[in-house]
C-alpha cells in the first residue's frame, strides 16, 4: 500500500516523531551525565504512523525495546569479548522476539545494540545502566505522544461523528 507522504496520517505522524524527538533532546541537555541521547532512537522506533496500530504497535515496540535492552544486560555479563557478546544477544533477541514480539525484532535490536556496545575503554556496568534507562525513557516518552495524539484523535472522530462531518480518514 502506498502512503502519501503528505496525507493527514503522514503529517501527524511527522508530528509525533518531531516532538518526540526534541522532548528526548531537551531531556538529553537537561541531564548530560545520564547519556539520553539513546532515548531519541528508543522513542522514534516505538511510534507508528497510523491509528490502526496506534497503541498496540508501540505497546509491542515497547515491550521489545525493554526485552532487547534487557538482553544486552545479561550478555554484558558474558565472559567473553565483544564481539562475541554481541552475536549471542543478537541470536537470543531474535529468538526472544520470534516467540514473543514477532513485528517488533529491529526495535529490539536496536535497544540490544544501544545497551551492549561501548566504543571508550572498558565497557562500564554504569554506562549500560544508563542506557537501559534511556530506552526506557525514550519508550515512556513515545507512549505518553501515543497516548496524547490517540486520544485527541478519538476526542475528533467522536465529535464529528456528533456533529455530522466526515470522520478523520486512516488512508488518507
Amino acid at each position: 500500500m502506498k502512503r502519501n507522504p503528505f496525507g493527514r496520517v503522514m503529517v501527524v505522524y511527522i508530528i509525533k516523531c518531531l516532538l518526540a524527538a526534541a522532548i528526548c533532546w531537551g531531556l538529553y541537555k537537561a541531564f548530560p551525565k545520564w547519556h539520553l541521547l539513546w532515548s531519541i532512537i528508543s522513542v522514534l522506533l516505538v511510534l507508528a504512523p497510523d491509528w490502526d496500530n496506534s497503541i498496540a504497535l508501540p505497546m509491542m515496540r515497547i515491550k521489545a525495546n525493554i526485552a532487547g535492552a534487557l538482553v544486552g544486560l545479561g550478555c554484558f555479563f558474558l565472559p567473553f569479548g565483544q564481539l562475541f557478546s554481541l552475536l549471542a544477544g543478537v541470536a537470543l533477541t531474535i529468538i526472544i522476539c520470534t516467540l514473543l514480539f514477532p513485528s517488533s525484532t529491529r526495535s529490539a535490536l536496536a535497544a540490544l545494540v544501544i545497551v551492549l556496545m561501548q566504543e571508550t575503554g572498558e565497557p562500564a556496568f554504569s554506562y549500560a545502566l544508563q542506557r537501559i534507562f534511556a530506552v526506557i525513557l525514550g519508550c515512556l516518552v513515545g507512549l505518553a505522544i501515543t497516548l496524547i495524539f490517540f486520544g485527541g484523535h478519538k476526542l475528533l472522530e467522536h465529535r464529528s461523528l456528533k456533529d455530522g462531518t466526515p470522520g478523520l480518514e486512516a488512508s488518507s
